[in-house]
């Protein structure tokens, strides 16, 4: 069965998360995700309490990020943030794990940090959704390829009680051969992988790279349940296009080992 307008913009958490958002941008971005009736704004600490504002008795959830964009907080400086994030109004967290940690296989710490946030989220009725930055891990670490590292983090992720993995925070940015700064963001291979590693408990959320109505069909398809995007109201705009024409929107586009999209959000 095709997905509804309702279905995908459920599945779309919009990202208010640029370096340089303005007040004005962050109070429009709110208004447009009531307006589409998205999943969740996802925004940086401090804006937790207007968007909060603008956003209540909508239906559409506060997210803030935790630890962004690098993860390299301490344990307990995530904790406080997620505190204090659930604390202003956020319902669901999205925390960035310590990269370096799982790169050294430092198994323990990296449980614990992801525990301290999950704990301190669960306990104020908010739910987690852990970063893996996948980009950062393309070339293995700890004595593992990329894609056991990728597993063995979404297991530890579950254990630690997490209620998502994601792919990426849509900012992380490694240096090419030519010198400049790219990444890939969420790949179709990198969603497939992630939905096996984990149980039906856990859910998968795709970000960064995503920009296009196929590319949001074809996340759903690879059981995908958020999409991290800052292209909501083009996404849904197509999806209105093709109704209207009744061209129906299919799930699927292309390959499974394709790119879904290059560069920032």
């Amino acid at each position: 069965m095709n997905p509804s307008l309702h279905d995908l913009a459920k599945m779309i958490d919009h990202s208010l998360l640029h370096p340089t958002l303005t007040d004005a941008e962050l109070d429009a971005g709110c208004r447009l995700a009531v307006l589409h009736g998205v999943a969740s704004v996802c925004i940086k600490p401090y804006a937790v309490r207007r968007a909060a504002e603008i956003l209540h008795g909508s239906g559409v959830h506060v997210g803030a990020v935790v630890g962004f964009p690098h993860g390299g907080s301490t344990t307990e400086a995530k904790r406080h943030e997620t505190e204090l994030a659930c604390r202003d109004g956020a319902t669901e967290i999205d925390m960035v794990l310590n990269v370096g940690k799982a790169l050294s296989g430092d198994w323990p710490y990296v449980e614990a940090d992801i525990r301290a946030v999950c704990d301190e989220a669960h306990a104020r009725g908010a739910r987690v959704k852990v970063i893996l930055e996948n980009d950062f891990l393309a070339n293995g670490g700890a004595g593992l390829s990329s894609d056991d590292l990728k597993r063995r983090l979404c297991e530890i992720c579950e254990g630690a009680g997490a209620d998502w993995v994601k792919t990426s925070t849509g900012y992380g940015f490694v240096k090419q051969a030519d010198g400049s700064y790219n990444y890939r963001g969420a790949t179709e291979h990198d969603l497939a992988l992630m939905r096996a590693s984990v149980s039906p408990r856990v859910q998968v959320k795709a970000a960064g790279g995503v920009r296009d109505l196929d590319g949001l069909l074809r996340v759903r398809e690879l059981g995908a349940t958020r999409c991290g995007a800052t292209a909501t109201e083009a996404m849904l705009a197509e999806y209105r296009r093709r109704a209207a024409s009744n061209s129906v929107p299919q799930q699927g586009c292309g390959g499974e080992q394709a790119m879904l999209g290059q560069g920032g959000y």
